[in-house]
């Protein structure tokens, strides 16, 4: 082995999960880098789909309740033995994943730009799938405070590390197509329930008893099936030398494109207006979004009414019990069907933004999704499911492009450099827009319940206007992103000091370096098929069970 070929694997005793140990060697094929990053995203992803637990676990002990239990608060749910948990008792640990997310991607941000995304996908798959094993132990002792500790905790650890842990890497290896290779990532994140639910009902059924909802072994095979994948994707992971570039291609012209070719110290990013601007961006696509997801059951349901089942002339509040759960199951679909759409933007709007433009592509959600915003209480009084259903596909759609298009803007206006640290920063706008989007919802539709307002349209039209409101603020913050002026980003001797360990010794300034060339080839297919097989599965049950909507 030459000199040259040494300091691309870091031969100089660096550990096996080093960052020096990863840098790629000449003949490697950039393509193998986004199945590593979807290895573990469409593991952590599970997080969207962990309601499938609370029913099962709500029923967890089986007979008659104990009369005391009715008077349960918070705290002894915590800490019970005897009584079954609430569902909202158990819905705590959503929220603890996005607030953990947010945060440990905001703190742990910087350290995984210095050890590389291999080691921060090693201690990802440890958090996120020793969390479920906690969480099973939870279950199995009926003690709610370890899956709290487990599944919440210590596994929205493990989300925050594992979702930024290919961004950098990402941007890096595709400077040619930014926005394409982050949504390809992030677009696993979104699947990641697809495949996840639907298997965690498999594995229910296979280990339910008449004393066991079968949650806990669930727990423990998921636990290892994600572990398995996860490590495939962290051992995936290689970086490029500092200095490479595709074969061919030529960065473009920074002030036209909005798109520098400088860097921006980790430290001074968010003292810039830029970022704080772009914080808003992502806060407020975001709280509207999630604000229709956690609601697109019900409102659905106490919109349309009886339209769902043939019976236009019975309002929701007319139908019976079995007429509800018909049109329940219908909405299910509902919800499915946003949630195709929400992956799919990923990858499509993320993809768009490298032709138009990132600040093009906001400009495009935001005003679309003012005008669609505004319509759905039109489109509600005229009965049209069909225009309401395809109006929040769209609008789901430009949710999920929000996250996969953000990374590269941050790329575009701050360099690579530190590009997954100061995303990681970025996702506290996500932590914020994760209480404040379904406050508003749930708490105006209250607000219109108790003013006397029936379920239907009139129920839901005055959040309709909100959201929109709130896309509007997104507008304006777009609007006020620019270049940043030369005093922010570091000098050439601070970048070249920090890319001193992944420079390519005798390969000059730049250049392919042999590195990254090749198509779609055999080993490339080989492990897209590892983690498009089961997404395709996912879909495909999505679908199937999305037909009855139509």
């Amino acid at each position: 082995m030459t000199a040259s070929t040494e300091t691309y694997v870091g031969g100089n005793g660096a550990g096996i999960l080093d960052r020096e140990r990863i840098i790629a060697k000449p003949g490697f094929n950039r393509w193998l880098v986004p199945p590593a990053a979807l290895a573990i995203h469409l593991c952590i992803g599970m997080a969207y789909g962990f309601s499938v637990f609370w029913l099962p676990l709500s029923k967890a002990i089986a007979g008659d309740p104990d009369p005391a239990c009715a008077d349960m608060n918070l705290l002894s749910a915590l800490f019970t033995t005897s009584c079954n948990w609430r569902v909202a008792d158990l819905g705590w640990i959503y929220t603890l994943f996005f607030v953990l997310l947010g945060c440990s991607a905001a703190i742990w941000g910087g350290w995984l730009e210095r050890v590389g995304p291999r080691k921060a996908g090693f201690v990802s798959a440890c958090c996120w799938c020793g969390g479920m094993v906690v969480a099973a132990f939870g279950v199995m002792t009926h003690q709610l405070w370890l899956m709290w500790l487990g599944a919440g905790f210590i596994g929205g650890i493990g989300l925050g590390l594992g979702y930024i842990s290919p961004v950098s890497t990402l941007i890096k290896w595709f400077p040619d197509r930014r926005g394409m290779a982050t949504g390809m990532a992030i677009m696993g994140f979104g699947g990641g329930a697809m495949i996840g639910a639907p298997l965690a009902n498999i594995l229910m059924n296979v280990f339910k008893t008449d004393v066991s909802p079968g949650v806990w072994q669930t727990f423990l095979v998921m636990a290892a099936i994600y572990f398995c994948f996860m490590m495939g994707g962290a051992f995936g992971y290689r970086i490029p030398p500092a200095g490479w570039r595709p074969e061919g291609w030529t960065p473009p012209a920074s002030k036209t494109t909005m798109i520098t070719t400088k860097h921006v110290h980790l430290r001074d990013a968010h003292k810039t207006m830029q970022f704080w601007m772009i914080w808003i961006v992502l806060c407020m696509n975001v709280s509207a979004g999630i604000g229709v997801i956690g609601m697109a059951s019900p409102m659905l349901q106490e919109i349309f009414g009886g339209r769902l089942i043939g019976q236009p002339e019975l309002s929701f509040g007319d139908l019976s019990l079995e007429q509800k759960a018909a049109i329940a199951a219908i909405a299910a679909g509902f919800t499915g069907f946003l949630s195709l759409f929400n992956i799919g933007g990923r990858f499509f709007w993320a993809s768009l933004s490298d032709k138009i433009g990132r600040k093009n592509t906001y400009y495009t959600f935001f005003i679309l999704g003012i005008v669609l915003y505004a319509l759905a209480p039109t489109f509600a009084d005229m009965g049209s499911k069909v225009l309401f259903v395809c109006a929040f596909a769209i609008i789901l759609s430009m949710y999920g492009g929000g996250f996969a298009t953000v990374p590269a803007y941050l790329a575009d206006i701050f360099g690579t450099q530190f590009v997954g640290a100061i995303h990681g920063r970025l996702l506290t706008a996500w932590a914020t827009a994760g209480i404040v989007g379904p406050v508003v919802v749930n708490y105006i539709r209250e607000a219109q319940i108790s003013a006397g307002v029936e379920p239907g349209p009139a129920l839901y039209s005055g959040t309709m206007y909100i959201l929109a409101g709130m896309l509007a603020v997104g507008l304006i913050a777009n609007a006020l992103v620019r270049p940043l002026s030369d005093k922010w980003f570091m000098s050439d001797e601070e970048v070249a000091s920090l890319q001193a360990k992944t420079a390519a010794a005798n390969a000059g300034p730049t250049g392919s370096f042999g590195i990254g060339t090749g198509g779609f080839d055999a080993k490339a297919a080989v492990a897209w098929a590892i983690v498009g097989l089961p997404l395709l599965w996912g879909i495909w049950v999505t679908v199937k069970n999305t037909a009855a909507l139509f």
